[in-house]
């Protein structure tokens, strides 16, 4: 099927050149690129010349064949900054998609920008049911990339990704269009009210309900984790730690919960312990309003404001 091309704020998604080989060749020979991908080493210009060729014959995405979009710059379309992967499986039911770009462009949030755009494509133009990707877990920019655009993680397989004599586990994730309306429906503006609430039998199902990203989880406890810890909290330097916590409500909505260690006489100032704002409501200033909230509380009467809660 034809592919037209498709603009983004910054970038061009469009078809393959035969040109556009050496710039394939100069990305993914580079062994930082390749080192999660799914080549082996060393990649041949012979190699570059031969996919480009094919994914220009294709012209577009095809059931059960992987086809490569170029991204370039849109102010500058001769300058390739790299290109996303498309296979369509179970008749176009299902895409894949997948992201090369040249080092000298990470952290610059164009795979996000191209691969955003490339979801969109594939559920409003070919009416895919379901969105799908794969990434090595030693790899979290790219596992932050899929779940910038929505994508959600459904699970690890060990020891099943095979890469010539290479083999890594591989860890799945996965959108379905109800997820993709309801990731592009979630709140992004500031909440006009943000408010720490107790958790109670009417409440705790959303609180108990809430999740970070995957890659998230190296630095915030899920939720059963912090719900052990209030239940039984232990001890620190022979003092037992005795959690405040609340849930976090804006606007009337339950979206992250925040847990605070209260002084002790070895700790004489209370301190976070934890802070969970979930993935449908995150970058919105949940996080810093209800930290303003768990410092003025937590300094009450006759404590120091500016002392009252540690970081």
């Amino acid at each position: 099927m034809a592919f037209a091309p498709i603009r983004t704020e910054r970038l061009i998604l469009r078809r393959p050149e035969l040109s556009d080989a050496e710039a394939a060749y100069e990305r993914r020979s580079l062994p930082e690129v390749a080192v999660y991908q799914d080549w082996e080493m060393p990649y041949t210009r012979e190699r570059a010349e031969a996919s480009t060729a094919r994914a220009v014959e294709m012209g577009g995405p095809q059931v059960d064949r992987t086809w490569n979009i170029t991204v370039v710059d849109a102010e500058q379309p001769d300058r390739i900054l790299g290109d996303l992967a498309v296979h369509l499986k179970w008749g176009g039911r299902t895409g894949y998609v997948g992201y090369t770009f040249h080092p000298d462009h990470w952290g610059k949030g164009y795979a996000t920008e191209a691969t955003r755009a490339l979801i969109e494509y594939l559920f409003t133009d070919l009416g895919v049911s379901r969105i799908e990707s794969d990434l090595d877990p030693r790899n979290p920019p790219s596992a932050r990339v899929l779940e910038a655009c929505g994508l959600q993680f459904e699970g690890l397989t060990r020891e099943s990704f095979w890469v010539g004599e290479e083999c890594s586990d591989d860890m799945l994730y996965g959108m379905t269009r109800a997820d993709w309306e309801a990731w592009r429906g979630r709140p992004r503006h500031r909440p006009d009210q943000v408010s720490l609430v107790p958790v109670t039998e009417e409440n705790v199902a959303a609180v108990a309900a809430l999740t970070t990203h995957k890659s998230q989880e190296r630095f915030v406890a899920p939720m059963g984790v912090s719900f052990k810890d209030a239940l039984v909290p232990g001890t620190e330097d022979g003092m037992p730690v005795v959690p405040w916590y609340r849930a976090i409500e804006a606007d009337g909505e339950i979206v992250g919960f925040v847990m605070v260690a209260e002084p002790t006489p070895a700790r004489p100032n209370p301190y976070l312990w934890r802070l969970l704002i979930d993935r449908m409501h995150q970058r919105r200033g949940v996080a810093s309003a209800a930290l303003d909230e768990a410092r003025a509380d937590r300094a009450g009467p006759g404590r120091d404001s500016d002392r009252g809660l540690v970081g």
